[in-house]
């Protein structure tokens, strides 16, 4: 309950936080802040947070003077929405893919599920990477500049379509033997017995009762898609400048420790975001697994 309150707060912070957020954020903006410190050395925009007394900003600034605590809180929204999306992606692929070959003949169940084990065996971060070098490969190609706006929200629509396309494969083995549980039921049985179409037996009565593994593994599909964005936008391969996230912010918060002068914050907050978020996600599906499963439930009490 805890993790789900936490996450309330963070969406329920960067939905509020947008307009404000998102204003200092495009290329244009990027700029003008970039001149405004283009006459005066890098170092005097770096400044730490305000209750270490050196700055008017809470969490700090970084090399251009912009706000860590709005660049956090943008980078929140788009790593939040890259994970939600992605993970409703895997779930409708993979739901209807578990669900058709679960009901279907046992050849084509047997030939889906081939291929299932076929995309198993790929490596799964490579597919994302070639997946989105061969999107930005043709906004080269259509002399589409890759730091322009509309090439940035593109780069997040091919990340969201790329991890959400390569999630779905373990949702649907989990909901194709689910359905095949449900099949063996005696009121499964009854509804074949008795003619019932084949579309009501799946809405009627084989969803509802396979809604409890989809919600628990929507909130462990989060995380991951989360934290694939953050890996890939960590090597400069996902979401780049001007538009932050978790991702990005760390890997520019590493380059600014040294043994010399640490700017320990531009590192610290982005990393506790992303391990507080994915922890609360990983409880919350936790306790939705021991709620919604009464085998679980009766295991707890």
């Amino acid at each position: 309950m805890l993790g789900g309150a936490f996450l309330l707060l963070i969406i329920v912070v960067t939905l509020v936080s947008m307009p404000w957020t998102f204003g200092h954020e495009t290329l244009e903006g990027v700029q003008a802040t970039s001149r405004r410190f283009e006459a005066t050395h890098p170092e005097s925009a770096l400044q730490p947070p305000s209750w270490m007394g050196g700055s008017d900003y809470l969490l700090g600034s970084d090399h251009l003077g912009r706000d860590v605590l709005a660049r956090i809180l943008a980078g929140g929204g788009i790593s939040l929405m890259v994970g939600l999306a992605a993970a409703t992606t895997a779930i409708i692929i993979g739901g209807l893919w578990g669900m058709v070959a679960a009901t279907a003949s046992p050849r084509i169940d047997g030939l889906m599920m081939r291929i299932v084990d076929v995309l198993y065996g790929l490596p799964y971060i490579l597919i994302v990477v070639l997946l989105v070098v061969a999107v930005e490969g043709g906004f080269e190609r259509s002399g589409v500049t890759i730091g322009s706006s509309a090439a940035q929200w593109m780069n997040v629509l091919t990340l969201w379509l790329a991890i959400g396309a390569v999630s779905w494969l373990t949702m649907a083995r989990v909901i194709r033997g689910q359905v095949l549980s449900l099949r063996a039921q005696p009121f499964m049985e009854a509804c074949r017995a008795i003619g019932v179409p084949w579309r009501r037996q799946v809405f009627r009565h084989l969803l509802p009762n396979v809604m409890g593994p989809i919600i628990v593994y929507a909130t462990l599909t989060i995380p991951m898609a989360m934290l694939s964005e953050a890996f890939l936008s960590f090597l400069g391969i996902g979401i780049r400048e001007p538009l932050p996230s978790w991702g990005n912010l760390a890997a520019s918060g590493l380059s600014e420790m040294n043994g010399v002068r640490s700017h320990w914050w531009l590192l610290a907050w982005p990393c506790l975001m992303i391990a507080m978020t994915l922890l609360s996600l990983n409880c919350l599906g936790e306790w939705l697994r021991v709620r919604l499963d009464p085998r679980q439930a009766e295991l707890a009490t």
